[in-house]
């Protein structure tokens, strides 16, 4: 089953928690604005995926099945 990631820009705080689980999905740039690399990893990626939704103290981002 693949997913999709959708981040809420108005709730995130580019804190960069999530690029820290996931740099190759997730980057936080110099201009302080989070940058989604790959919005539909593959199923290897789910479990780093879903643990940068639970650590996000925002909950600005969500995994959608496809």
């Amino acid at each position: 089953m693949s997913f999709k990631i959708v981040v809420d820009y108005d709730l995130c705080e580019s804190n960069a928690i999530c690029m820290q689980v996931a740099p190759d999905i997730f980057e936080v740039r110099d201009d302080d604005f989070l940058y989604v690399l790959n919005d539909t990893p593959g199923e290897e990626a789910r479990a780093r995926c879903e643990e940068a939704v639970n650590r996000c103290p925002k909950q600005a981002i969500k995994l959608v099945d496809e």
